[in-house]
C-alpha cells in the first residue's frame, strides 16, 4: 500500500512470498527502489514484477541521462504501464509506484493487473488488499502527517498479515521526501493486534 502526505509518501508491504500453500521466502523486500526518489510496490507474479523493475529502472536511468536531471514520478509510473498494459496476456504484476519530485512533491500511482495507472491519495493492492478496504475506507483521511500514515500503513498491513494466508512475515515501509527515504522494519512481535490473545 501506499498513501500521500504534505510533502511525500508512506510506502508499506509485508514481505511473504508464496507459491500455492508453499512458502519459499518469508522475508522478501517488496519495496523496490527506481530512483533515490521513487519506489515500487510489487505484487502478482515476483518473478515478473522484479522483471519489470529492472526494466523500468534501466529506462528511467536512460531518461536521467538524457534529461540531465532527476525523473518525475509520473514518468516512472508511465513506463510501468506501458509495460504491464503492453504485455497484460504475458505477466502477473500489479505496481504501486511512489515517491516525491520537485515538481508535484509526494504521488502515488496505482497500477494493477491489466495496465491502468491513476494517482490516488492512498491505494492498496496484492491478495491482501481483499481484507482492507473496509478499513481504509473508514480510517483514511487526507492532509494526515508523515506519522499518521506511518501508523495507519503499519496498521493496515498488520491486518492483512492477520487474515490473509499469502500475507506475512514483516512488515517494511518507508518514507519518501525531499530529505530522502527514511525506512521502517516492523518484526512479527511488534505487529499490531486486532484481537485479544
Amino acid at each position: 500500500m501506499a498513501v500521500e502526505f504534505d510533502g511525500g509518501v508512506v510506502i508499506a508491504a509485508d514481505s511473504r512470498t508464496s507459491a500455492g500453500t508453499y512458502i519459499p521466502n518469508r522475508v522478501t523486500d517488496k519495496l523496490t527502489k527506481v530512483t533515490d526518489n521513487i519506489y515500487c510496490c510489487r505484487s502478482g507474479s515476483s518473478a515478473d514484477t522484479q522483471a519489470i523493475a529492472d526494466i523500468v529502472n534501466y529506462h528511467i536511468n536512460f531518461h536521467r541521462m538524457e534529461m540531465g536531471e532527476d525523473p518525475l514520478v509520473k514518468t516512472a509510473a508511465k513506463v510501468f504501464q506501458d509495460l504491464c498494459y503492453n504485455y497484460r496476456d504475458s505477466l502477473s504484476a500489479g505496481i504501486i509506484c511512489a515517491g516525491w519530485d520537485r515538481k508535484l512533491g509526494g504521488q502515488v500511482y496505482s497500477i494493477p493487473l491489466g495496465g491502468m495507472c491513476i494517482r490516488q491519495p492512498v491505494t492498496i493492492g496484492g491478495s491482501g488488499s481483499t481484507y482492507l478496504y473496509g478499513h481504509v475506507d473508514a480510517t483514511f483521511k487526507e492532509n494526515m502527517t508523515k506519522e499518521e500514515c506511518l501508523k495507519f500503513c503499519k496498521d493496515a498491513v498488520s491486518l492483512a498479515i492477520m487474515r490473509d494466508g499469502s500475507s506475512g512475515g514483516v512488515i517494511r515501509m518507508a518514507a519518501i521526501s525531499e530529505d530522502g527515504v527514511e525506512k521502517h522494519l516492523i518484526l512479527h512481535e511488534d505487529i499490531t493486534k486486532f484481537y485479544r490473545e
